[in-house]
C-alpha cells in the first residue's frame, strides 16, 4: 500500500498512525466495535490504495518552506471534506466541529447573520429564501436571486456551506452580495449589515369572509407546537377556509411537515415517499394526525422559495385532497439528508434518498408548478402589493 522509498520519523510514524485511521473511518462505510476498531462493511484493505495520499502528504511533510504552518487536523479534515466534495451532491457536506456547531445554531433557529438560505441551482449559488424580518429580507434579497460574488470572491464553484461561512458574520459587520436576478436582467450589488437572526415559526391572522391565513415561515420544532395550537384557534373560531402560506419557506424538517400534514389529511394518507434508488424498497410517510382541519376548503401558496418540506406538505395536500397551489413553480429541492454524528464533534450530512409525492412525482430540480401562476413584479414588492394572496383571497371565496 505505502511505496518503499517512503521515508518515516519517529514523530511522523505517529502521524502516520493517526491519519490512517482517520482515512480509514471516512472512506469506509463500517461500524464501531468497541472504542477504536472500525469494520468495513463493502471492501477490503487491500481494495484501496493510498499510496499517491501518502505520497503527496509526505512531499508536504519533507519538503514545505514553512513546516509550523503544517496542521495535521486541517489536513484530515480537508481530505474528508474532498472526498465528500468529490460526490458532486451539494447537499452532502462534512461539518468540521466549529462547522457542526453552526450548522447546529441554525437548526435551533438563533445565530448571527443575514437571515437567508441559499442552495445550488442549475450549478449556480441561489437565494431559496430570505427569512421574515430578516437583514437580508430587508435589503431587498429576493427568492431566486443568483448569488455572483459575496464580498469579492466569486461564486462559481463554492459550495453551499463555503458560501453560509463567508456571508455570515457577527452583528453590526457589513457583508456585500452581488446577485442576478432575471426580472431586472442585470447585476446588483446589495449591502447587508448582519444582524442576530430570530427564525419565526408561524403566523395567523383572521381575514374578511371567515378566511384563516397561516403563514408558515420553516418547519422548526417549534412550529411542530405553534401549529397545533393555531390549529385549535381556528377550529374555536368562526373560520370557515383557510389560505396556507408557504412562500420563502425554505423547509427544515422532515417529521414537523408530517405532523402539520396530519391536520389536513385522513390517517394513514400518504404524505411523502422515499426513494432510496434502484433496488431498494421505498419507504412511505403516511399522515398520523386528526385530520380536523381535513374539511376546510384550502389554498396553499408558493413560491421560488418554497422548498424542502414546504414542497412535501404542498404536494401532499395537492395530490390527496385536490388543493390548489397559487404562486410561482417551487425551488425543487427533492432530497432528505441525514445527519450523522463523527468523532471529536464533526459530522456528515449526507443524502440518503429522494422524495417523491404522493402521485409519485419527483421534485429534484424540477419543482412544483402551480395550479394557477401569478408573479411577483419588482413594482410589486416595491409598492407592497401581493397579487399571489390577492388570488388566493379571490379562489377561496
Amino acid at each position: 500500500m505505502l511505496k518503499n522509498n517512503m521515508r518515516f520519523s519517529g514523530k511522523n510514524f505517529f502521524i502516520f498512525i493517526f491519519l490512517i485511521s482517520a482515512i480509514l473511518i471516512s472512506f469506509w462505510f463500517g461500524s464501531l466495535v468497541g472504542t477504536s476498531r472500525v469494520e468495513c462493511k463493502i471492501c477490503s484493505p487491500e481494495d484501496i490504495d493510498f499510496s499517491l495520499f501518502w505520497e503527496a502528504y509526505n512531499q508536504i511533510q519533507e519538503k514545505y518552506s514553512d513546516p509550523e504552518d503544517i496542521d495535521i487536523k486541517k489536513i484530515i479534515y480537508g481530505a474528508i471534506a474532498g472526498m465528500v466534495k468529490s460526490i458532486g451532491d451539494p447537499y452532502t457536506v462534512f461539518f468540521t466541529p466549529e462547522e457542526a456547531r453552526i450548522f447546529q445554531e441554525d437548526v435551533a433557529g438563533v445565530f448571527e447573520g443575514v437571515g437567508m438560505e441559499v442552495g445550488i441551482r442549475k450549478g449556480g449559488l441561489t437565494v431559496i429564501s430570505p427569512l421574515e424580518g430578516t437583514p437580508a429580507q430587508k435589503a431587498g434579497i429576493r427568492a431566486g436571486d443568483k448569488i455572483i460574488k459575496i464580498n469579492d470572491v466569486l461564486t462559481a464553484d463554492i459550495t453551499i456551506d463555503e458560501a453560509i461561512s463567508l456571508i455570515r458574520g457577527k452583528k453590526g459587520t457589513e457583508v456585500t452580495l452581488t446577485v442576478f436576478r432575471e426580472k431586472l436582467e442585470e447585476t446588483k450589488e446589495i449591502k447587508i449589515i448582519r444582524g442576530v437572526i430570530e427564525i419565526p415559526s408561524l403566523e395567523l391572522k383572521m381575514l374578511e369572509n371567515n378566511i384563516a391565513y397561516i403563514k408558515l415561515y420553516h418547519f422548526t420544532e417549534r412550529a411542530r407546537f405553534d401549529f397545533n395550537e393555531i390549529a385549535v384557534e381556528i377550529l374555536n373560531s368562526p373560520s370557515e377556509k383557510i389560505i396556507l402560506d408557504l412562500r420563502n419557506n425554505p423547509g427544515g424538517f422532515l417529521g414537523v411537515s408530517q405532523d402539520i400534514a396530519g391536520w389536513f389529511l385522513e390517517k394513514g394518507e400518504i404524505v411523502v415517499i422515499e426513494d432510496f434508488g434502484e433496488g431498494k424498497d421505498r419507504k412511505e410517510y403516511k399522515a398520523k394526525g386528526n385530520g380536523r382541519l381535513s374539511g376546510y376548503p384550502t389554498v396553499i401558496l408558493i413560491n421560488q422559495g418554497s422548498a424542502s418540506a414546504s414542497e412535501i406538505l404542498a404536494g401532499a395536500l395537492r395530490d390527496n385532497r385536490g388543493i390548489k397551489l397559487i404562486g410561482e413553480k417551487s425551488f425543487g429541492k427533492g432530497s432528505i439528508q441525514e445527519l450523522i454524528e463523527l468523532k471529536e464533534g464533526s459530522s456528515l450530512k449526507i443524502t440518503i434518498a429522494k422524495w417523491l409525492t404522493p402521485n409519485g412525482d419527483f421534485i429534484t430540480d424540477i419543482g412544483l408548478a402551480p395550479d394557477i401562476t401569478v408573479e411577483m413584479t419588482e413594482e410589486d414588492y416595491n409598492e407592497g402589493r401581493d397579487p399571489q394572496l390577492d388570488k388566493a383571497i379571490e379562489i377561496i371565496k
